[in-house]
């Protein structure tokens, strides 16, 4: 039992650290109707940016998680506005096409400053060590941190779709931008603004798992497959399946790793073939887009 919940809590760590990062895929799409590649490398400027905050500027964790997503939202509003603008009425392979363009400039841009080595964090004194949950189980504090922190993301994500009116103007964007524009909505401002959310969640994930896992320029290109895995199994432009497929995922790693290693890496492609052989739109997918 005592290997089983910690299983479960792997799980639920993996999966709620990649539901922050997936979904601003997931909005991005289903705001601006682009299938964005470059989401992995936004993700690693993320966790670059924080190493940077705290072992260059010396700024305390937290300080950083503030401070590190705001260059990379940055550099977001400027490639939306002088590129991604340009190609919203093309084809999607055309969106495809370009952010996986901009994924290596900016990977190319990351090993250029940063360099190719590979880079630790420690968490914050408060978040070292080990917690005791279920009477035996011992289980990261940090760890511990990234659950709370997803499911505060999950929670202020649901009540800003479902209960403000910036959600309300978001959807209505994502759903008919002509009838938007006719009342009075500024399409292209929320445009600019959800694909800089979406920016801002991926260097949020970033500085956050930059202490769970080593910053090296190859972090992205496994983080946008893992994304694309989960916005794939739960569908295209969906909350709610964003999450579903997040805990799928994040299940097949926890259990995977510890229960079938040697199969461990095939697991994540063998579900995502197995939904599209049978929900080719996703599991919570509509179909429409």
């Amino acid at each position: 039992m005592a290997s089983f919940f910690a299983a479960l809590m792997n799980s639920l760590d993996i999966a709620l650290l990649l539901f922050i990062i997936a979904i601003g895929l997931n909005i991005v799409f289903g705001v601006l109707h682009v299938i964005n590649f470059a989401h992995g490398a936004i993700y690693m400027l993320g966790a670059y940016a924080g190493y940077s905050c705290m072992a260059m500027l010396g700024l305390p964790f937290w300080l950083a998680l503030i401070v590190a997503p705001v260059p990379v939202v940055l550099l977001a509003i400027v490639i939306e506005r002088l590129v991604l603008s340009r190609i919203y009425d093309r084809d999607v392979a055309d969106s495809l096409l370009l952010t996986f363009a901009l994924m290596l400039i900016l990977n190319e841009s990351i090993r250029m400053v940063w360099g190719t080595g590979i880079y630790v964090i420690d968490p914050p004194a408060m978040l070292q060590g080990t917690v005791t949950l279920f009477g035996n189980v011992t289980y990261p504090k940090y760890s511990m941190f990234v659950i709370v922190m997803g499911m505060l993301v999950l929670a202020g994500l649901w009540w800003m779709f479902n209960r403000t009116r910036v959600g309300h103007i978001i959807r209505a964007a994502a759903i008919d931008r002509e009838m938007s524009q006719l009342v009075c909505i500024n399409t292209r401002f929320v445009i600019t603004a959800v694909f800089a959310f979406g920016a801002w969640l991926a260097a949020v994930g970033g500085v956050v798992a930059a202490p769970m896992r080593a910053i090296d320029p190859g972090m992205g290109d496994k983080i946008i497959i893992e994304s694309f895995i989960i916005v794939v199994i739960g569908g295209l432009g969906n909350f709610t399946g964003t999450l579903l497929g997040a805990i799928i995922l994040g299940l097949i790693h926890g259990f995977g790793s510890r229960y079938f290693p040697e199969v461990n890496l095939l697991l994540p492609f063998i579900g995502m073939a197995l939904v599209l052989l049978f929900k080719p739109y996703g599991l919570m997918g509509s179909g429409g887009r």
